[in-house]
């Protein structure tokens, strides 16, 4: 899949799951819930043990969804989570080593930003889509449509804080899509075998992406 693709496909949904997880068992379960609620990108953080054996596990048994790699730091365990087959890679900061390696492999690549200089920078690196963390704690939604004035046509996936409540407010924001954690990913509703509230969630983010973006 070429980075253009990944963009469109990402962009098309508009959500990426960042699954966090204390076990590779705990990520998978929540995997697998959100994409029966038809959500079809998920975001492996390396915090969670055994990830990229995960994420090699997900692009042999989902090709139907696109695997990519978050929290990812260092040109090597870029190369490693490309290797395994993740088709995206997201770093919470701007870090070179990993947009070139990304770049070397024709892989899209989303590192994190916060301030416009920070995003200058991130574009002169030859990057083509932005990564705003932590948004909420700058102002959510209003901080997107800040940064769009001098930035119209950059594409955007703010993080942190978001909540499937506020999910539509990002949307009309702008953004290209938005990252989701906790409040999507529910664990403790994986442990506690209520798998289905999940994909419940899941279902109703995506019908809340299409009517914001109506």
């Amino acid at each position: 899949m070429t980075k253009a693709e990944t963009i469109s496909r990402i962009s098309r949904t508009g959500v990426l799951p960042v699954v966090r997880a204390g076990s590779a068992e705990d990520a998978r379960g929540a995997i697998d819930a959100i994409c029966e609620g038809g959500i079809d990108t998920v975001e492996i953080t390396l915090t969670i043990p055994n990830a990229v054996a995960l994420i090699a596990q997900l692009a042999r048994e989902r090709p139907d969804v696109l695997v990519g790699a978050g929290t990812v730091m260092s040109a090597v365990d870029a190369q490693r989570c490309i290797d395994a087959g993740a088709t995206f890679i997201i770093s919470p900061a701007t870090v070179p080593e990993v947009i070139r390696v990304c770049a070397e492999n024709e892989t899209l690549v989303i590192p994190g930003v916060l301030t416009p200089t920070e995003i200058t920078t991130a574009l002169e690196l030859g990057v083509d889509v932005v990564k705003v963390f932590p948004v909420s704690a700058v102002g959510g939604a209003d901080y997107i449509r800040s940064l769009r004035a001098p930035f119209p046509d950059l594409k955007l996936v703010p993080t942190g804080g978001i909540t499937t409540h506020t999910v539509g407010e990002y949307i009309t924001a702008g953004v290209m899509a938005v990252g989701l954690g906790s409040d999507l990913v529910d664990l403790s509703a994986i442990r506690d075998r209520r798998a289905s509230d999940v994909t419940a969630a899941a279902r109703r983010v995506l019908n809340t992406i299409v009517e914001a973006r109506q």
